[in-house]
């Protein structure tokens, strides 16, 4: 008995697939979340899942002071550091006042600035009682674990 039809389901198959895959690329290529596509019967729907939102907990003594800052914030002796990668941010919001001001003498635990990280606000809190002496980030600008974020001085 011959095997006709195998070949051609294949080719079927193949086809399909491919069809598939060209729905796919097209839904990356223009960062879609859904994609729903019907023809001659046939319905594929297509969901790509978004990455998890975690949130990265900031202990209010995360916030780590440095006696030998890096090259930026040289002439300071003592400096706060970021404790992750994010975006920097001196008040709750860019229209806000900031949390923290220059000259400013602050308490352990206080916070001093956010930082967002995957679009979660963390809250970056003295560890020390200190006098913030300089704001040495950008509002609004990135930055990594360990750049200096403001000089200061402990009390």
């Amino acid at each position: 008995m011959p095997k006709t039809k195998k070949p051609a389901a294949k080719a079927k198959d193949t086809a399909a697939l491919a069809e598939v895959k060209q729905l796919y690329k097209f839904m990356q290529d223009n960062n879609l979340g859904t994609i729903d596509y019907e023809q001659k019967g046939v319905r594929v729907k297509l969901v790509r899942q978004a990455p998890a939102t975690v949130a990265v907990p900031v202990a209010a003594g995360s916030a780590f002071f440095a006696d030998d800052a890096p090259a930026a914030a040289a002439q300071y002796a003592q400096t706060i550091k970021s404790p992750l990668m994010g975006i920097f941010f001196r008040g709750a919001s860019p229209s806000a006042p900031p949390l923290v001001k220059e000259g400013e003498t602050v308490k352990a635990g206080t916070p001093i600035c956010l930082i967002e990280a995957m679009k979660v606000f963390n809250e970056v809190k003295a560890s020390h009682d200190c006098i913030i002496k300089k704001v040495l980030a950008e509002n609004g600008q990135p930055v990594k674990p360990g750049d200096p974020l403001f000089a200061i001085e402990k009390v």
